[in-house]
């Protein structure tokens, strides 16, 4: 290679290309791979966290759904579900709830000291998990609701009014506020502007929050150390009991079912997006 081909190689454009594939590789390999790998260890029929060689030659013997069957038959592990869609859902409700209620005052140029209570509200996404978890469990458990459903229903809305806030306020921050003034001037009450008029609007916006808070809300592991009992063990609690007490590879069958989950619910945030954008 001569002298003169080296300005051609070194290129800005190309340069600035080659990072950024070495970039993009550099995700898949130490990010996503391991991530991914998961996905064909929970089809071995072995009780086994590897791969078997039978596995590794496409044996279709080496392949099986008996850890998927395990999660279907076994009690311990419907009942996680179960208590996972139940505090799931009922602190995604009430997150999405008060976080839209929050963002729309937040957004209101008649708010007072609007940046201290826009930082007080996500201050759980920026307060070390274990330290919120820590603050309530004592908390909780002086006024009784530790170690019960409704603790740990306020304790994972707690944690999702942040993501609430964030997404209604940004698909707040393109909202026209002379549609408000237009529908008040026709006779529309304070509520009925926002129930017909804002609310359509940012849905977009409110329903990526609540998937968000539900996300925030089924993942959560460590409030739940500190607050559940065993009639509130919650599919990632179940999922660290498993680790703990008893290696079993449908800890991986499981783990496939969140990476199914996590797929599905960022597909859904972009097709939000984008509908919001349009």
């Amino acid at each position: 290679m001569g002298p003169s081909a080296l300005p051609r190689l070194l290129r800005p454009g190309q340069l600035g290309r080659a990072a950024y594939v070495a970039y993009c590789v550099a995700v898949l390999v130490f990010l996503v791979a391991p991530i991914l790998v998961i996905v064909p260890l929970s089809f071995n029929a072995e009780p086994y966290f590897t791969f078997t060689e039978g596995m590794l030659r496409l044996d279709p013997e080496a392949y099986s759904l008996r850890w998927y069957r395990e999660i279907v038959e076994n009690e311990v592990w419907r009942r996680s579900l179960v208590n996972s869609l139940i505090i799931g859902v009922s602190a995604t409700i009430l997150a999405t709830a008060l976080g839209t209620l929050a963002a729309l005052g937040l957004t209101s140029p008649a708010m007072p000291a609007r940046r201290f209570v826009t930082g007080l509200l996500i201050s759980p996404m920026i307060t070390p998990v274990i330290i919120s978890a820590t603050g309530m469990f004592f908390f909780y458990s002086k006024i009784g609701l530790g170690q019960t459903h409704l603790g740990l229903i306020l304790a994972h809305a707690a944690l999702g009014i942040p993501f609430v806030v964030l997404t209604v306020s940004a698909a707040l921050a393109g909202y026209d506020r002379n549609l408000n003034r237009a529908a008040a001037s026709l006779g529309a009450s304070p509520f009925a502007v926002v129930r017909r008029v804002q609310l359509p609007l940012i849905a977009p916006g409110v329903i990526s929050g609540a998937l968000f808070a539900f996300a925030t809300s089924f993942d959560e592991v460590v409030v739940v150390l500190f607050m559940a009992s065993v009639e509130q063990r919650t599919i990632p609690r179940q999922m660290w009991a498993g680790i703990r007490e008893q290696i079993s590879p449908a800890i991986l069958a499981v783990a496939t079912f969140l990476v199914v989950f996590a797929v599905l619910l960022l597909a859904v945030v972009a097709w939000l997006r984008k509908r919001g954008d349009g």
